[in-house]
């Protein structure tokens, strides 16, 4: 189960917030997340795989095409509690900005990510 949440968060980041096609994301959303999941951000509150998705479509609206997150350290699962460390930057800069997720798993898929932006 751990393996699999472990999966679950990189595949998170990796399949949803560096996907930039829309249409793409929105199946790999209803793949990852329960509906009626909550995303919680910097300035923003959303509730609902199409508001996920919009939220997450709006954000790289405002970064460098280029723009990548990648993880820093190993994903760490503790029951349905996963943390993943990230830094966020282009091929020049890799890491232009750094930050953490917090992510709460129910029955296989992500039920809450709260997202905390560090630098």
């Amino acid at each position: 189960m751990i393996n699999q949440s472990v999966q679950l968060i990189e595949e998170n980041l990796h399949l949803v917030w560096n996907e930039k096609d829309a249409g793409k994301r929105a199946k790999a959303i209803e793949r990852i997340y329960v509906n009626g999941a909550n995303l919680y951000h910097v300035g923003e509150e959303v509730t609902g795989l199409d508001a996920i998705n919009d939220s997450i479509t709006a954000i790289q609206q405002n970064l460098p095409p280029d723009f990548v997150f990648t993880l820093l350290k190993p994903v760490v699962v503790n029951h349905d509690i996963g943390r993943a460390i990230w830094g966020a930057g282009t091929k020049d800069q890799p890491t232009l900005a750094t930050g953490m997720d917090i992510v709460h798993i129910e029955n296989g898929k992500i039920k809450t990510l709260y997202v905390f932006l560090e630098s």
